[in-house]
């Protein structure tokens, strides 16, 4: 049995490993990282990126269709268009695999070794990795744990046949006649407005009494208004109890479900997606062989990714919400730097949470409801896009931006937008609250004319009192 050693073992090549490996070989720190399948993770191989394929795919072939028979405001006409799921497919893998590549590259660059296998803890110390070629022990002075996170699987749903997880979806041949979405939170509706746009006839099941949840009422209040344009039926609600007896896709399955005011019904459907959430992925890999505390199932760790046991850290969704690509890389960064010496620490405020539906979402710190009970006194701000000139330019009126602060030195607490595009919104309004602006500041800074970002600014003049075009 080979055997190496090494000052920092990464277990996982997500954002948050893949991440944390890089910056470790760029600080001269001897590192391993081990992974099962591509570098990437979920987000780059069946999430974050694949999805955003799919959807701005879905979104190009909306506005096609929408040009067919001169029904374009924009005085632009075509014929039918036509898709080709399985060339749309093909398309996103190859952008998944030319980002593969990149990332392995990237590791290769910095000097770590990369040991292709499934990592098991013998102590908090060593792990044995099963690879093509044997077992390989590794032992290292600091171990990361950054093993991600899976699709949760409902009993009476278990996946497999009609029955698929986001994975199974992104990898769709043929777009399902019908379509039904269990679960109505961002990964369903993401997934369920794309198929929708690109012909499928969907309905989401939602046991809460609304969709999106997480975000406040106000908020996803154009999203709401958006899938009943796309013909989405949505139940809320209403609980997914399994399948019928036909069993088989394409034969008459049909989704059982429990309505909210608790009759029965059938809903006929090609494909059932379940996206109910995830969990992490802390059983296979030895857990039992070393001591660590945890929250639920979740890895607990301080506010520097530090477990309970000396010299093991945890990032990414294996240590909890939020689950985000970026929260895992910038716990990853930081903890490689905490390995090399340097003094980090890192909060997790100012993180932007974006959901790519359609309308976009964005929310960054505290909702209004959240700064009122942390705060007392707030101010709020908001300018619809209704009155912002880009957004008539681009047919994307829906929407809006909203500030929240302190009442009474107006730093700035929360950041909210929901309209077309806005996820690219997200780097100012994290750079505003890491940064620590009040209102002020906001207001002060000269935004770009004719631009979706003018909101934000125009946001900021409102809680002060006085915007300019509204």
């Amino acid at each position: 049995m080979k055997e190496i050693s090494c000052k920092l073992l990464v277990i996982g090549a997500g954002p948050g490993g893949y991440v944390c490996a890089i910056r470790a070989g760029q600080l001269g720190v001897d590192t391993v990282i081990v992974e099962a399948g591509k570098p990437g993770g979920t987000c780059l191989n069946v999430g974050c990126i694949p999805s955003k394929a799919l959807i701005h795919a879905a979104e190009e072939f909306e506005k096609v269709s929408h040009m067919a028979g001169g029904k374009s405001p924009l005085g632009i006409s075509v014929s039918a268009p036509a898709l080709d799921l399985g060339k749309t497919v093909a398309w996103k893998d190859s952008i998944v695999s030319r980002l593969n590549s990149g990332v392995a590259g990237l590791l290769k660059k910095a000097g770590v070794k990369t040991v292709h296998g499934w990592a098991t803890f013998r102590d908090g110390k060593t792990v044995e990795v099963e690879t093509e070629t044997g077992s390989q022990v590794i032992r290292a002075e600091t171990i990361v744990i950054a093993t991600g996170s899976a699709p949760v699987e409902l009993p009476f749903l278990p996946f497999g046949g009609p029955v698929i997880s986001s994975t199974e979806a992104l990898a769709l041949s043929e777009v399902p006649g019908k379509l039904a979405v269990v679960g109505g939170g961002y990964i369903g509706l993401e997934l369920g407005m794309a198929f929708a746009k690109m012909g499928a006839e969907v309905t989401v099941v939602e046991a809460l009494p609304r969709v999106l949840a997480q975000y406040d009422a106000e908020l996803t209040r154009p999203v709401v208004k958006r899938l009943a344009a796309l013909g989405i039926d949505v139940m809320t609600g209403a609980k997914a109890k399994g399948l019928s007896t036909q069993g088989q896709a394409g034969k008459g399955d049909a989704l059982l479900v429990e309505t909210a005011d608790g009759k029965n019904a059938k809903l006929s459907a090609d494909r059932i997606l379940v996206t109910v959430g995830r969990k992490p992925v802390s059983e296979g890999w030895g857990l039992d062989q070393i001591d660590l505390d945890m929250s639920g199932k979740f890895i607990r760790i301080d506010d520097q990714c530090r477990t309970s046991m000396r010299g093991i850290f945890a990032i990414g969704d294996v240590t909890g919400e939020p689950m985000l690509a970026h929260r895992a890389m910038a716990q990853g960064e930081m903890v490689a730097e905490i390995v090399a010496g340097h003094k980090r620490n890192w909060d997790k405020r100012a993180i932007p949470a974006v959901c790519f539906t359609d309308p976009e979402l964005v929310t960054v710190g505290l909702s209004p409801e959240e700064a009122k009970a942390a705060q007392g006194e707030i101010k709020v701000g908001l300018f619809p896009f209704a009155a912002n000139g880009r957004a008539m330019t681009k047919l994307g009126e829906d929407g809006f931006v909203r500030v929240v602060a302190r009442a009474d030195n107006h730093l700035v607490l929360g950041i909210q937008a929901v309209g077309q595009g806005v996820s690219e919104l997200s780097a100012a309004f994290g750079l505003a609250l890491e940064m620590g602006a009040r209102l002020e500041d906001i207001a002060g800074t000269i935004h770009a004319h004719p631009t979706q970002g003018e909101g934000f600014e125009e946001a900021a003049l409102k809680a002060l009192g006085h915007a300019l075009h509204i």
